[in-house]
């Protein structure tokens, strides 16, 4: 059977009331496995987690993975902190110097990735709950579908994609909702990024990002719009809570293309 070997970055966990301790490695590890099983019972995962905040623990220079994460957090990417100061050093330094992992951000991870690579990030209005995203023709192509549904809770956002990067998508509120890189040698041509035939292999995306959370689920949501009740403001968190059961594209979409990306079809 074959064996993907995974590291995810852990850049925080969830705030009390809602902590539960390793709580996000455990709702990490169930949209791996759960992703993973819509597609195929013949491949299976292994996921080192590295503690970036408390601990400060990467990966050793000898560690050889497909693929790598970096999670969502309550930090903002320019925050000038020492744990966050070592990780935008780590990947500014790990992009370039393996270039076989392929490279996924959630949310801040998505921020702190487009930073790296040159790019700003900007305070904008809280955007919580499920949102619909409106796809580019790249994001069409490679989610297979007009509108990707996410859990969104953030408020900073990526000003603009950085060199090399595609945007996948937009909502009212947020002009860019992730962003894609590609192997050197496979990147589309600019005719084809504007075609509505286009076809893109998934392997031959070397990053991907999204500021939505296709791992968090209606629980953990849940409580985090009640613990953010007085911050969102009495009519947000209202429809915020009117929004959150409904259905979202993390596990099928989401995470069709994220597998796809690591080989599996």
């Amino acid at each position: 059977m074959l064996t993907i070997k995974l590291a995810l970055l852990l850049c925080d966990d969830f705030p009390p009331p809602v902590l539960i301790i390793n709580y996000y490695e455990v709702l990490f590890r169930r949209y791996l496995t759960d992703s993973l099983a819509a597609i195929t019972k013949e491949v299976t995962y292994e996921l080192d987690v590295y503690d970036v905040v408390v601990e400060m623990k990467y990966p050793p220079d000898s560690a050889n993975y497909d693929g790598l994460f970096v999670s969502g957090s309550r930090a903002t990417a320019y925050d000038n902190i020492p744990w966050i100061n070592k990780l935008a050093d780590y990947l500014k330094d790990i992009i370039p110097k393996k270039p076989s992992w392929k490279i996924f951000g959630i949310c801040f991870g998505h921020q702190l990735i487009a930073k790296v690579l040159g790019s700003w990030i900007e305070r904008g209005p809280w955007e919580v709950s499920v949102t619909p995203i409106d796809l580019t023709c790249l994001g069409k192509a490679i989610f297979r579908t007009d509108k990707l549904h996410l859990q969104m809770f953030h408020r900073d956002q990526v000003s603009k994609t950085p060199p090399n990067a595609h945007n996948l998508g937009w909502t009212d509120i947020t002009d860019i909702q992730g962003m894609v890189i590609f192997e050197p040698e496979s990147a589309p041509s600019s005719e084809d990024l504007k075609s509505d035939a286009l076809c893109v292999p998934l392997t031959s995306i070397h990053i991907l990002t999204l500021q939505g959370h296709p791992e968090l689920d209606v629980p953990i949501m849940r409580a985090l719009i009640n613990e953010e009740r007085e911050e969102l403001g009495e009519a947000l968190y209202e429809d915020a809570l009117r929004r959150v059961n409904d259905p979202t594209d993390g596990i099928d979409k989401v995470g069709r293309v994220v597998w796809g990306m690591l080989g599996v079809a």
